[in-house]
């Protein structure tokens, strides 16, 4: 089999959820000898040609091929406009090979121009599409953000009822692809996973007091306005600990002894120490896909607090954490406050139930097995 994943960066060449999502279909494709011709670009000072991450093994079936993502204007919509561009440019690199493909998967706004084409009549082998969260269709927290969305929604309906397979991690992303009118066959439900590496069986303790974590980049989506205004409810009330893992402006910062500003970290071992080290994840969003952190968290074996978006539910039960609504200060200062006041042996049970869901549904070496499996049924019914 031989597959186009084209996608808007790779981890860890551009930084972001999506990207490491792509980066480890790459990866585990390539370990079940599907030959990929991955398109993607640069947004670092590393070495794109070299495919660090990647082994010897993985890179004989891998066939790189960069390009730049347009920088046009800062006009709104700007993004809208290059991402087209970005389309134009992949379709005009790859138009003479299409006949070589399976089937292309393609990330975000990427295929768009090769959407088009094949409605117009073009002979190519099965598209997919996938915009992970479909967050322009959730609920906004601010005017601005419903701004954006609106100016997202449009063509991202047209896209995902244009492809012929469109991909959704679950929860509540599968009802938002159905009410843009797409077919329930015409889906693939599948979740995000995550690398066996990360899994950690050795948590078997309770921190005291309790170290809590929240791994973000200070957006509005993300919820950071909510945790900071619960913390400083608690902070003064209980013992406990926070550590904020991302780019949080000096500005924004708790002033508390026991919060924590680590700042970015993009080294694994670090990042996987901080999660062992510590004991509940926060991800306070008001929209999201299926977040990695959270895969990442639980793995690392902590209960999780999250709020009910996106495909966050198919992660996230009273078995292994806390699932509450977006966006209700009081909810998560509560929710906070129960991870504090629980009997050990609970959070401690939440923990390893974390672990143990993890590996029962979540390891990409049984999830990329499925995505193939779906593929070669999907081509069969073509």
């Amino acid at each position: 089999m031989r597959i186009a994943l084209i996608t808007d960066g790779i981890f860890p060449y551009v930084i972001g959820g999506m990207q490491k999502h792509s980066f480890y279909l790459a990866k585990n494709l390539a370990q079940n000898q599907v030959y990929i011709d991955l398109i993607h670009f640069n947004n670092s000072d590393k070495d794109i040609s070299l495919l660090e991450l990647f082994t010897d093994e993985e890179k004989k079936y891998i066939h790189s091929i960069e390009l730049q993502f347009p920088q046009l204007d800062s006009f709104p919509g700007h993004y809208i406009r290059e991402s087209y561009r970005y389309s134009e440019k992949i379709f005009q690199k790859i138009k003479d090979r299409l006949f070589e493909y399976d089937f292309i998967y393609t990330k975000g706004f990427t295929g768009w121009k090769l959407i088009e084409e094949k409605k117009r009549g073009l002979k190519v082998c099965p598209i997919g599409v996938n915009f992970h969260g479909y967050e322009m269709f959730q609920k906004p927290p601010s005017f601005k953000s419903w701004l954006e969305h609106m100016i997202l929604r449009r063509p991202v309906k047209k896209l995902t009822t244009s492809a012929d397979v469109v991909f959704s991690y679950g929860g509540k992303i599968t009802p938002i692809i159905e009410s843009l009118g797409v077919r329930k066959e015409k889906i693939i439900e599948l979740p995000t996973g995550i690398d066996p590496i990360w899994i950690n069986k050795n948590n078997n303790s309770v921190h005291q007091p309790i170290k809590f974590v929240f791994v973000g980049r200070f957006e509005r989506r993300k919820g950071i306005v909510e945790l900071n205004m619960a913390l400083n409810q608690l902070l003064n009330i209980h013992k406990f600990f926070f550590t904020f893992i991302g780019p949080i402006p000096p500005e924004k910062r708790l002033r508390h002894i026991n919060t924590l500003y680590l700042g970015s970290i993009n080294d694994f071992e670090k990042l996987k120490k901080s999660l062992t080290e510590s004991d509940v994840l926060v991800c306070p969003s008001h929209s999201e896909g299926m977040p990695n952190v959270i895969m990442e968290a639980m793995a690392s074996g902590m209960a999780i607090i999250a709020t009910d978006v996106g495909a966050v539910s198919v992660q996230v039960d009273n078995e292994n954490g806390i699932v509450i609504s977006p966006g209700d200060v009081n909810l998560l200062r509560e929710a906070i406050e129960k991870m504090i006041n629980m009997p050990n042996e609970l959070l401690l049970s939440m923990k390893k139930n974390s672990v143990k869901k993890v590996e029962e549904h979540f390891r990409w070496d049984v999830i990329i097995i499925e995505l193939i499996n779906q593929i070669n049924k999907f081509n069969e019914k073509a």
